[in-house]
């Protein structure tokens, strides 16, 4: 289903989504709790429930017994009050009379152990039975409501998670393999170096999925099993959305990712459903709000860009989550504030777990709407609905897109191949953090960042930065080559170009097959002690180098900056090089944060990149834009503890939020938003 630029996500819904996960069948034996409730979510200004989620034994008690009444009367009673459903699909946690009678189903792990019956997604994904009643479920889900008013959104399971090594598995991954190397044995030996440690396969069936009881050494087989995963993950949500797709087609699919979740690739899941949804659970007041906000913006962007159109926040909590380490209340303003940014990065929702706080097991201490107090008397319900009440001001924003001049590449596949690789420092690879500290200066100077992968188009960018990009995937050199030689500004770091796909060194030196591109040759990394450090040279400032140091030399690119200290004292630290119409910068450290500051705030002056206000932020002051036909909306946002005014070079126009007319300048509250819409200069 394509979602057509500009124009919000449901045509015959246009509003910014704002509700929550609700259960109602926790509480079918209290029916004066769902009355309360009914009252309730209207007070709350909520428009869009997610229903269903975890349903299966309500709907089908025993094999082949169904019964909807009850999902049919929460339906009727969400249109009663103007709500719609984002209706899911229960498949996400199956009823234990299946396990019961068809163990098969029944996930089986790396130790070949057969789990039990427990948890949430238990399943495993290959087994045709599960598939079987996974597809009649939802075709029945589907012919029931496909007609029925509330009916705005499927939500396909939930947070998909886990894998299975059963036989079935086995036999699926080998398949997958033959289809991968050709049917070729050879072929595969080759990708994976099997001669190494005479680990060579003479017969497909020798090939099993890595263990911690037999194979792990094999790094292309970890890989090749990592993408099986989520292969075998998107042919699952295939079976799943086939009947929903076929009989009510014009009712998008989405299901909810977490995040940058490590173990499936979301860049290949989302060629799955219709729209991207994510879970949204930072630990805010943890010592640092501003830093937590700009790695959960990355994390927004990233879902963003995952289809380049708006997005929903599926879930988040309106108060406190009950996992983390530490579960701190939000102070006052940060959930409107922290609600608010999702929009900012292209969010369309506002959704929370939960609506009502389960009574019991593991989430009955998790944040809600409703606590178990029963009533809407409190602080939470009260930002609850203020948020509600905001995002109706910002209905115009709804299908409006995020226009970004650089990008951050974020690979999945890469960093799997670093989580493997035997060497540097064990503990502080940190990929997922390098990434989010390049993106950091942009979201302080307030430039929009898509994060993408290596399989994403390069060529509208101004700039594309690509740290740590040790796995040079298929196609992936030449892609940059080009964009370099079009005209692009690239930036490379330490520890980049240094395998293929399969996870095999790049013969020729590294970074491999760009070295003419950036016009260096890498020749060895040096891994620092956390006590260790080194100092790079930059002009007339010297930064701080941590943990790596790559010993480079510069083969026709000009030297911008040298080490200070050590064996290698006077070797280039950062590069420059002229390639075609671009340039392509090599940063050969890792510093604390300084000198990637500094290095972007050069590069944003140089490729004048325009920031939203034409003016430099105040610390903690952060500002973001989302474009329509006719205009643009401008989100300002305080994560700061005081109040600041910030300065309005480039901005005019309505802050939408409560009317006022802003130019020139603002003052933001501590936790402050500012939604100031801007009509095109044309007009």
């Amino acid at each position: 289903m394509k979602i057509k630029e500009y124009e919000p996500l449901f045509q015959d819904f246009p509003h910014l989504l704002h509700g929550g996960d609700y259960n109602p069948d926790q509480w079918r034996d209290m029916p004066e709790i769902i009355n309360e409730d009914f009252r309730m979510i209207p007070l709350a200004n909520c428009n869009a429930m997610s229903i269903n989620i975890f349903s299966w034994v309500m709907l089908e008690p025993s094999e082949g017994k169904y019964d909807f009444s009850f999902l049919d009367s929460i339906m009727d009673r969400l249109h009663s009050i103007g709500a719609k459903a984002v209706l899911a699909t229960p498949s996400g946690a199956k009823p234990a009379w299946m396990s019961k009678a068809h163990p098969e189903i029944l996930r089986t792990n790396s130790r070949r152990e057969k789990e039990l019956h427990g948890l949430r997604h238990n399943h495993c994904f290959t087994s045709p039975y599960y598939r079987k009643k996974v597809r009649e479920m939802n075709e029945k889900l589907a012919e029931r409501y496909k007609d029925h008013p509330a009916l705005l959104l499927w939500h396909v399971s939930n947070e998909y998670s886990g894998e299975c090594h059963c036989p079935l598995c086995q036999e699926a991954f080998r398949n997958w393999l033959k289809k991968r190397y050709h049917n070729n044995l050879q072929e595969l030996n080759t990708a994976y170096w099997s001669a190494f440690w005479s680990h060579t396969y003479t017969d497909w069936s020798q090939v099993e999925s890595p263990s911690p009881l037999g194979e792990t050494a094999v790094h292309g087989l970890v890989l090749d099993w990592k993408r099986f995963v989520t292969a075998q993950t998107a042919d699952f949500i295939r079976n799943e959305t086939e009947p929903l797709k076929r009989i009510t087609p014009n009712v998008p699919v989405t299901t909810n990712f977490m995040g940058t979740y490590p173990e499936l690739n979301y860049f290949e899941l989302q060629k799955e459903v219709d729209i991207i949804s994510w879970d949204n659970y930072p630990a805010w007041h943890s010592g640092n709000d501003e830093k937590t906000a700009a790695d959960i913006a990355f994390v927004h962007d990233f879902n963003r860009s995952l289809k380049d159109q708006p997005f929903l926040m599926m879930e988040s909590t309106p108060s406190v989550t009950n996992w983390h380490e530490v579960n701190k209340l939000k102070r006052p303003g940060m959930h409107m504030l922290s609600s608010l940014q999702a929009v900012a990065h292209g969010s369309d929702s506002v959704q929370y777990f939960q609506w009502r706080k389960s009574r019991g097991c593991s989430e009955k201490l998790h944040g809600a709407v409703v606590d178990h107090c029963g009533h809407e008397h409190t602080r939470v319900f009260r930002d609850v609905a203020a948020v509600g009440a905001a995002l109706k001001k910002l209905d115009p924003v709804a299908g409006s897109r995020v226009s970004a001049p650089v990008a951050v590449i974020f690979d999945r596949e890469n960093d799997w191949g670093i989580g493997m690789l035997q060497g540097l420092s064990k503990h502080n690879r940190n990929y997922l953090e390098t990434c989010q500290n390049h993106y950091r200066p942009f979201w302080r100077a307030g430039v929009n960042v898509d994060v993408i992968d290596s399989t994403c188009p390069l060529q509208k960018y101004k700039l594309v930065v690509a740290p740590m990009l040790y796995m040079l995937r298929e196609g992936m050199a030449e892609k940059l080559r080009d964009y370099v030689k079009s005209g692009g500004t690239l930036v490379f770091t330490y520890v980049s170009g240094w395998a293929d796909q399969s996870d095999l060194c790049c013969l020729g030196g590294f970074p491999g097959g760009l070295r003419d591109v950036f016009g260096i040759w890498a020749e060895e990394t040096d891994s620092l002690y956390p006590e260790d450090s080194n100092r790079a040279v930059i002009g007339q400032k010297s930064y701080r180098a941590v943990d790596y140091c790559d010993l480079i030399h510069a083969e026709g690119a000009e030297v911008l900056g040298v080490f200070g200290e050590d064996f290698y004292k006077g070797m280039p630290a950062l590069t420059c090089n002229h390639y075609g119409a671009g340039k392509a910068y090599y940063i050969a450290f890792r510093d604390t944060g300084d000198f990637l500051s500094d290095f972007y705030k050069k590069l944003m002056d140089d490729l004048q990149l325009s920031t939203a206000t034409g003016e430099a932020l105040p610390i903690g002051v952060t500002a973001h834009t989302r474009e329509t036909r006719d205009g643009r909306f401008v989100f300002l946002e305080n994560f700061g503890d005081t109040e600041v005014t910030v300065s309005l070079k480039n901005i005019s126009g309505k802050n939408l939020l409560n009317g006022n007319t802003v130019e020139k300048e603002l003052t933001l509250n501590s936790y402050e938003t500012a939604v100031i819409y801007e009509k095109s200069k044309q007009e």
